[in-house]
This record gives C-alpha cells, sequence and structure tokens, in this order.
C-alpha cells in the first residue's frame, strides 16, 4: 500500500512525544495508518524518532493545545485533509499528595485548562475534520468517575477528568443526530513517566487493548465511556 493510498486510514493524534499518544501512534503505524501526530517541540522527541522510521506515514506537527493560537494555525494547516479518528491524548497532573485545601489558584488552573477545556477546543475545532464514518476519543481516565471515587487521593486531576467528561457529554447532547462515534477512555494505570514506576499496567497491556476497543466501536454512535478491555466505566 502506497503512503498515498486512499483505502489507508488516517489518525490525527494529539500529544504523541512520549508515553500512551507515542505508544498509540505506533499501534496504528503497524495496523497500517497514515498518522498526523503532534509534539509541542520541533525536534528531538521520541515521536520525531518514530517518523524517521514510519515510510513517510507519520508527519509531525508542533502544538501545544493549551494555545488557541497555535490550535487554530494547525486547522488552517490541515483544513483540506480528513481523518478517520481524531484522539486527543494530551494531558497532564499535579502533585498527587495536594488536595483542594492546598492546591495554588494557579496550579488548579494549569490542569483544567490543560486536561478539561483545551481537549474539548481542539475537538471543537477539529470536528469538522472528520466525516460520518468517523470517530472523535478523548484520553479520559478511570479517576474521571465520579460514582467510582470511593478512596478520594489525586483531587485536582480526578476533578480534571470529570469535568472533562461532562464536557464531552454536553458536545454529545449539543450532536445527539451526529452518527459518529464518540469516545472517552480510560487507559488503565500505566508505567509512564505520568503513571510511573509503580503502575499496574505495561503500556504494552494497556494500549493495544485500548486500540482494539476503538475499531470495535467503529460505525457505534454516540457516546462512550470505556476502559482498555471495553468494560463500560461508570459515570
Amino acid at each position: 500500500m502506497t503512503p498515498d493510498s486512499k483505502s489507508e486510514k488516517r489518525l490525527l493524534l494529539f500529544g504523541a512525544s512520549r508515553g500512551l499518544g507515542l505508544a498509540i501512534a505506533e499501534e496504528y503505524l503497524k495496523r497500517g495508518w497514515r498518522v498526523v501526530a503532534t509534539a509541542r517541540k520541533k525536534t528531538g522527541t521520541a515521536l520525531h524518532a518514530l517518523a524517521g522510521k514510519a515510510d513517510g506515514r507519520l508527519d509531525v506537527e508542533v502544538v501545544d493545545i493549551a494555545d488557541p493560537a497555535q490550535v487554530t494555525a494547525l486547522h488552517g494547516r490541515l483544513a483540506s485533509a480528513r481523518f478517520d479518528l481524531l484522539f486527543v491524548n494530551a494531558g497532564v497532573k499535579n502533585d498527587d499528595r495536594e488536595t483542594i485545601a492546598d492546591v495554588s489558584t494557579e496550579e488548579f488552573v494549569r490542569v483544567m485548562v490543560t486536561n478539561a477545556l483545551s481537549p474539548m477546543r481542539v475537538v471543537e475545532a477539529f470536528q469538522d475534520l472528520v466525516p460520518p464514518t468517523g470517530a472523535l476519543a478523548i484520553m479520559s481516565s478511570g479517576q474521571g468517575s465520579v460514582g467510582n471515587n470511593e478512596t478520594g487521593g489525586y483531587e485536582v486531576y480526578r476533578a480534571s477528568k470529570a469535568a472533562l467528561n461532562t464536557l464531552m457529554r454536553s458536545f454529545a447532547a449539543r450532536h445527539r443526530d451526529d452518527p459518529r462515534t464518540l469516545l472517552l477512555l480510560a487507559p488503565g494505570w500505566v508505567r509512564t513517566d505520568m503513571g510511573g514506576p509503580g503502575a499496574r499496567l505495561s503500556v504494552d497491556d494497556s494500549i493495544p487493548n485500548l486500540v482494539k476497543v476503538i475499531q470495535a466501536h467503529e460505525g457505534k454512535g454516540g457516546l462512550h465511556y470505556l476502559d482498555y478491555l471495553g468494560q463500560t466505566v461508570p459515570w
């Protein structure tokens, strides 16, 4: 299959310079997709290294999703493209020990803007590049489940993912006649820079399964909140 083949499926992936995002890019390349993926740095990331080995099927774009001007500029560069899947993976966390009692306003705003507001702005801005048969996906977390929060902890991060989930539900309500598949995905607790060395899952435990879940929901319209094994996560 040639790189410009019309039969190739196409992924637009935000936040892929390392960790889960990088693994998602790798997995879709293995499955024969053409990928456009973003990093915040112009050079020197693992994503750039992957592009060098991808036979022209991976293009790297530079954007910080927390910067609306950069998001708008990227849309301008990609306006003529179409993607079967838009996947927003970018996210951050704060110090796990911080509670609402002691987190600074600045840190709270940083996490909320990066994890909730910015991903939804990307969905709003780029949804026009995804056809009716496509899917819009965001990396959420099991920590975003209000119903499952029986132990507390990770308060600000939990709140940011719960806010993200609520905003995506609002998006789905405003587009209730949209045939596209909408996905909020919980990858599990994974050993990455964000997840830490004590996490239960390896990247290989999580991401190939997560991609299988996405592909299993092709053509299934509406909003789905799912974990990496395809189980529905309680809101």
